[in-house]
Formats: C-alpha cells, structure tokens, sequence
C-alpha cells in the first residue's frame, strides 16, 4: 500500500519560502517576501489547510509550472554555487510538494548539476526521476536512489555503468511502479533477481540488457506487471511460457527473441493484452487475441495474425508489418475488422497493390514508403482518403500522373512525403488540392520550380501558396535556382524551409529575407559566399540557420554574422573549429573581428589607398568548381610567402 504524506500546511509554506526566497533573492522581480507569497506554488487544499498532501494541481504538474514558480526553479538551478548554497539546508526540502521536487530535479539533472549525494535532500519529496543517457550514473548514485521514500517512476536506460550488483539498493522498494533499465548492458540474470523483490512494479523496461531465459522466468513473480518490454532479449518459448503468470500484462514487447509459433501460443494466457510487438522473431502465426489492439510483426514472414479455427475479426488500431513478407497477404487483412484499423505502416515490402485496404475508410495513418507501390494503386488510397492525416509514398514508384487521383480525396491530409520519388513540377497543381496540409516533402525529387507554357517560363512553386496551413516545405537536392524562389516568401504560415540545390546561391536567401513567419532555415550546401551572408537580411522570427555544406563561406563571415544575429544559431562546419580556437561563442564573435581588421590594415598598407579607393569587390568563386576552390584554398594555405592583397577577399580564409 502507498504510504501517505501527511504534513504541516504551515511547515510546507515556510519551508518552500525558505527555500525559494534566497534563491530568487537576485532577482527583485521573483523574491518572495512572506509564506503567503508562495500561494501560486502551492495546490489549493494545501491553501485551504487540508491536512494531506494532494496530487499535483494544475498550475504545478510537470512541465505546467506558472512562469514564477519556472523562475524560481531556474534560480535554484544557477550553478553550482546556488546549489550549494540551499542544499546545507536539507530538511527544508523535506516537505516541498512533489510537483516542485520533481521539477527541481529535473532541471538540475539537465544541467548537469546533479550528484549523488544530493539527491539525499530530496529523498522525502520526488516521486519521478529520470536520469536516462547519465553516463555517472552508478552503484554510488543507486545506493542513493534506493533510499526514496515515496519513488514511483526511476528512469535509468542508457546509463551504461549501472550493473547488477548496482540495483541491489533497488530491492524491496515498497513504492515504485516503474523501472526502466532499457540499453543497461551491464544488467544480467543476477540484477533481475534483485527487481523481482519489488512488488509493486507495474511497468518494468529491460529491453538490451544481459538477460537470458533464466532472468526473465524470474520476472514471473512480479505479478503486478502491466507492461513488459523485454525487446532484444534473446529467450526462448521456454521462458515466455513461464511468463503466463502474468495476467494483468496489457503491453508485451519481445522483439528480436527466439520464439516460435509454439512459443507463441502460450500468448492467449495474456487475456488483457493490448499491445504485441514481436519483430524480427520466427513467429508466422499468431493465436487469436481479442484484446490486441497494436501489432507490431516488422521483418516477419507473415501467415495469419488471427489463426484459429473459426473466423474472427479482430479490432485492430495500429499495425507494423514494415518489411515483412506474406504467405497470403489477403487472408492476413481477412482477420481484421476494416472500420477499427486507423494506422498502417508496411514501408519496406515486398506488395505491389493495395486492393487489400478494401473499406479501411478510418485509416488515418498510412505508410508505403519503400514499397513497390505503383501508381495504378494509388485509386485504392484515393477510395480510403477520407480520414487520412499521414502519407508516406517516398522511394516508390508514383509518378505526377498518380497524383492526379489524389487531389480532392484526402481533405483531412496533414503530412504528405514524397521524397525520393520521380515526380516533377505538374505535381504541384495536385498538391495545392489538399487544403489541410501543413508538412510536405519533396526532397530528391524532379521539381525545377518552374514549368514552360508557350515558351513561357511559369513560377509552379506559386501553387502552393493555395496550402493556407503550409508549415514546413521540404525542397533538399532538388533543381531549383535563384529566381524561383521568391514566391516562397509569400507562404505566411511557412516555418520550416529546407532548400539545397546545385543552383542556388546568393540572391536565393536574399528572397526569404521576407519570409514572415520562418522559424528554421535550412540552406545547406548550396553556392553561398562570404558577401551574400553579410547582405542577408534574416526574418525577425528566424531561430535556426543551416548553413552546412556551404563551402565558400569563411569563418569570419560565420561569426560576423553571428555577431549581428546572437538570437539565431547558425550550422555550419566551421563553426566547431572557430569555437574550438576561439574557447566558445562568446570568445568567437570577440576575437573573429580581430583578424579582419588586420588584414585590412595589410591589405591596405600593400595595395597603397590610391590603387583600392575606387575598387568594388565582386564575389568570383562562382566561377570555380568545388574541386578547384579546394585547390585554390590548398595552394593558399600552402604558400606562406604568397601576396594577401593579390588574392580576392573571400578566398582568404582564416586558420
């Protein structure tokens, strides 16, 4: 049984105002000045003066805080001197509400300012913790963890220095729910033996572990489990046969282990079982599952997902068979009740058709990427069309043509891939027809931008202005140039760009400068230079710029741009050897200028101010191939006795 936090209401204000106050002393516009301050902190019976602490009221849950009590969070995790600071006081955090606790520690494990004996102080208070990828965390940090009060959730995947004898602490936790030791490679048989002792787990994650058949037979005594991911594991039909005593198991994840269709059988003990993932198993056939409501049998070699001997339809949501094979791929879709599948993923195999969708009308989710889907099928997609919000035909054999089915029958359709398809820009005017879209990738397809009408150059890009809700546009290695992309910039719900083409160079970003809307740029490895990134003129609500693979582009027009723009992060290679050289950003924008001025001085002291005065610059790398500006930039390099002021400006990088 769950123990019950029964505190003081005037002791939790006092102690959350001692604890909140000094840290939020810095800043006049947080500091709390009295115990009734912390009001907005605090769940509301805790206000009225109820006795027993509530569960967490809204203002307060997880990732809801108020902005003050974010505030006041943030102080508390300022650095390591902050921390320091409160942690002397231990028994003030006692009684701070869970909802404060968990967040706290969260942002400090963010910031990398959690260590083991901290986490004593809050041993009392913190109900969920995740520290998963924390590659400090060990036997040390465990012995700590074991002693939580009232622990429910402990995340641990991927830290690779927790091993069996580590989990020992865990053992016989009266208060915990779930543990997740997903990627512990280190977890063997003798660790399982130190879980099995906690009672109250009913979500137990330890899929990539050590385990073998005799560890997950000692996870039959765990009869609490709800769910169980065992993914990766190598076991045997002997295992999972000991595993039936687990009837409360509503999700069991067994991908990758060697169970066979005799194996299999024993599944039907599961009679609450909502959620089955065994791919990459030997499994053909499964028994009939009632309750199953998520299949997964990805890379499988499929016979019936419902084979017994009379004939039922089973209410199946969410199916995975992506690169899976089929002895008779009607007969599988036979044992599923049409109307209750709303997502489809079989990216990856081997049919050709789709007549097998038949009245799947409430599909919502469809994946056909990688397939042999050719684009006499795609009227079946256009039958079901309804309801669709997600389509992926990308790397499959659909032409523009096939689009033409399309347009008008998917009016709920939100994400459209067609990456790495033949279509080409008479695909555009069917697109436009899905007024619901506001993701669309045509990455690696034949789109130029433009299309020939009477020996007439027409814009097709400005057919996708009729996508009202257009939010991210993916147009990477495809043949755009310069002057087809000025109608971009009239896409006003338009987020996300991604543009990379042979031909795109300067004038292509200057035409986004009035992009009004643009969070993410991607303009990678396209033919900017020095010059054009300085001219650009960045969309105020711009965040992100990538920059990479843009190979002209020097280091000092990289940080001068940062410089101008300290709100936008920029990508770019060179960005990692300038902060490198430079000690961080802050040393990169302050010491980058440094060079630029010297060089003009040279440049200026050579070249004598009558012979530059009158001299305009032009950009003229242009010109070369990528091959010859690394030549160039080599030879450069190479000889230290060359003349600066002979050599264009952008061609002298720095080092």
């Amino acid at each position: 049984m769950k123990a019950k936090r029964r505190v003081d209401t005037r002791h939790v204000r006092a102690s959350a105002s001692t604890i909140l106050q000094p840290l939020a002393a810095g800043d006049e516009s947080i500091r709390i000045q009295s115990p009734l301050s912390l009001h907005p902190l605090l769940p509301l019976s805790l206000r009225r003066g109820d006795a027993v602490l509530p569960m967490a009221s809204a203002s307060a849950s997880a990732g809801g805080e108020t902005p003050l009590v974010d505030r006041c969070i943030d102080a508390a995790a300022g650095g390591a001197a902050t921390v320091e600071a409160w942690r002397r006081q231990r028994r003030s955090l006692e009684r701070l509400p869970a909802q404060l606790a968990d967040a706290l520690l969260r942002r400090l494990a963010a910031r990398r300012l959690l260590f083991p004996s901290l986490l004593e102080v809050f041993q009392h208070s913190v109900e969920e913790i995740d520290l998963s990828g924390h590659i400090a965390v060990d036997a040390e940090w465990l012995a700590y963890l074991g002693a939580f009060r009232y622990l429910r959730v402990l995340k641990l995947a991927d830290c690779k220095n927790v091993n069996s004898s580590a989990v020992w602490a865990l053992s016989g936790m009266s208060t915990l729910k779930e543990l997740d030791l997903s990627r512990c490679s280190k977890i063997s048989d003798a660790g399982i033996k130190h879980i099995a002792s906690i009672e109250s787990l009913e979500k137990l994650h330890v899929s990539q572990t050590g385990l073998t058949d005799n560890g997950v037979m000692a996870i039959s005594s765990l009869i609490n489990l709800r769910l169980l991911d065992l993914g990766g594991v190598r076991f045997t039909d002997k295992a999972l046969r000991s595993l039936q005593v687990l009837t409360q198991l509503e999700h069991l994840d067994i991908w990758g282990s060697e169970i066979t269709n005799e194996g299999a059988s024993v599944l039907i003990a599961f009679t609450s079982l909502s959620f089955l993932n065994i791919s990459w198993t030997r499994v053909t056939c499964l028994p009939i599952l009632p309750t199953l409501r998520c299949l997964n049998m990805s890379n499988c070699i499929i016979h019936s997902i419902c084979n017994g001997e009379f004939q039922v339809l089973i209410h199946l949501e969410k199916l995975v068979i992506s690169a899976a094979s089929f002895g008779n791929i009607d007969e599988v879709f036979s044992s599923i009740l049409p109307s209750s599948l709303t997502y489809l993923d079989m990216s990856s195999c081997s049919s050709s058709n789709l007549y097998f969708l038949g009245n799947m009308r409430n599909l919502e989710h469809l994946d056909l990427s990688y397939s042999r889907i050719i684009s006499d099928a795609i009227e079946y997609i256009a039958n079901i069309g309804m309801n669709l919000m997600f389509l992926s035909l990308s790397n499959s054999e659909v032409t523009s043509q096939a689009l033409c089915v399309l347009a008008g029958t998917v009016p709920s359709l939100t994400t459209l891939s067609l990456a790495h398809t033949k279509i080409d820009d008479s695909a555009l005017l069917y697109i436009s027809m899905m007024p619901s879209l506001r993701t669309l990738n045509l990455s690696r397809t034949c789109i130029k931008g433009f299309m020939m009408e009477n020996s007439v150059k027409v814009l097709s890009l400005s057919a996708l202005e009729e996508l009202k809700y257009l939010e991210s546009l993916n147009l990477n290695n495809t043949q755009l140039m310069d002057d087809v992309i000025p109608p971009l910039a009239s896409f006003r719900a338009l987020k996300y760009l991604f543009l990379k083409s042979d031909f795109l160079s300067d004038p292509a970003l200057h035409a986004l400068s009035s992009a009004s809307n643009l969070i993410h740029l991607g303009f990678c490895g396209n033919i900017l230079s020095t010059t054009g990134l300085r001219k650009f003129v960045p969309p105020a609500t711009l965040r992100m710029l990538d920059l990479s693979g843009c190979w002209i582009l020097t280091g000092d027009a990289i940080s001068a741009f940062c410089t101008c723009h300290p709100v936008i992060e920029v990508r770019h290679e060179l960005i990692q050897e300038l902060q490198a050289n430079y000690g961080g950003t802050s040393h990169l924008h302050k010491s980058s200028r440094q060079p630029q001025q010297v060089k003009a001085k040279v440049a200026k002291s050579l070249a004598g101010p009558s012979r530059l005065a009158d001299i305009c610059f032009v950009d003229e790398k242009i010109k070369y191939s990528k091959e010859e500006m690394m030549e160039l930039q080599h030879q450069a390099k190479s000889n230290s006795s060359m003349n600066v002021a002979q050599l264009p400006p952008e061609l002298r990088r720095s080092v």
